[in-house]
């Protein structure tokens, strides 16, 4: 099969440089063609524009949010690219409304629809070792799994819908911000009785969350007080947890924690701060 590749920013082009490890026939396409160049070197195609990307038989996404994926689709004319009876896998971290939409919209015109957001961070995508989340039918997970296995070391599949991907995805990421926000604040606790944070956040480490990558990865973080370059930045934080406070409300769930990491979010960003990691929200949790 043909395979297209768009969005290649810190997380798509460690995922598409995977697939062209194993020798798939890759064509890519960014809206900066900088990293375009860089896998065109590596053996992929350059396509001519975001539609040209999208006359393959399976499309793979890797945008920063809804009105971004809106834009190549519609805008930049992949959708009317798209043949009936090829299959786009959306792997941005999107609304579960837009998933929704987007399930309909490829639906009308016979085209497969895949959400499959990932957990990892960008040297996670380019080891080849995320964890995909797959929402959708299981035939069309099936057809693109040998794919996954180049991009990730599991698949997790998560229902018939790919909506319910995506509401998987804001949960995991939302689990993450108030992690984040824990260790601020806890931190902060140890630190007004004298006890260094690098220790406290080891002790956590090593103890209650043993083996835990968020707590040993982020703690490190939070105790070198390392906010950049981001791996992952905190004004994307932000709208991830804005969008699981949308999908909570969208079925009547109360997410009461959420809401207050959010306005912490939303305060660090307005103070300039959302260009950083999310790590520093344990900057604004700790009051500094």
């Amino acid at each position: 099969m043909t395979i297209g590749f768009i969005g290649l920013g810190a997380m798509g082009r460690g995922m598409a440089a995977n697939l062209l490890k194993a020798g798939e026939p890759l064509v890519v396409w960014n809206r900066n063609p900088g990293p375009v160049q860089e896998l065109v070197d590596k053996g992929a195609q350059r396509a001519a524009n975001a539609s040209d990307a999208g006359r393959v038989d399976v499309l793979f996404t890797m945008l920063s949010d809804d009105a971004a994926v809106r834009a190549v689709l519609y805008d930049d004319g992949v959708f009317d690219a798209l043949a009936p009876g090829s299959v786009h896998v959306n792997m941005a971290t999107v609304s579960v409304e837009f998933a929704r939409e987007m399930a309909r919209v490829h639906a009308e015109k016979g085209i497969g629809y895949l959400a499959a957001p990932v957990l990892g961070r960008s040297d996670v995508a380019a080891a080849g070792k995320l964890n995909i989340l797959a929402g959708g039918p299981i035939d069309l997970v099936k057809r693109v799994q040998p794919y996954f296995d180049l991009m990730g070391q599991k698949t997790w599949p998560f229902g018939d819908l790919p909506e319910q991907a995506n509401a998987v995805k804001l949960g995991a990421n939302l689990t993450l911000a108030l992690a984040v926000e824990a260790m601020g604040e806890s931190s902060a606790l140890a630190r007004a009785y004298g006890i260094a944070p690098a220790d406290f956040l080891d002790l956590l480490a090593s103890t209650l969350f043993a083996g835990s990558p968020v707590y040993k990865g982020y703690g490190g973080m939070i105790a070198q007080e390392r906010y950049s370059p981001a791996g992952f930045k905190l004004a994307l934080g932000l709208k991830d947890v804005n969008l699981a406070l949308d999908a909570g409300r969208d079925k009547g769930v109360r997410l009461a924690a959420g809401q207050a990491v959010r306005d912490n979010l939303q305060r660090a960003v307005q103070q300039g701060e959302g260009e950083l990691d999310l790590a520093a929200l344990a900057k604004r949790s700790a009051g500094v």
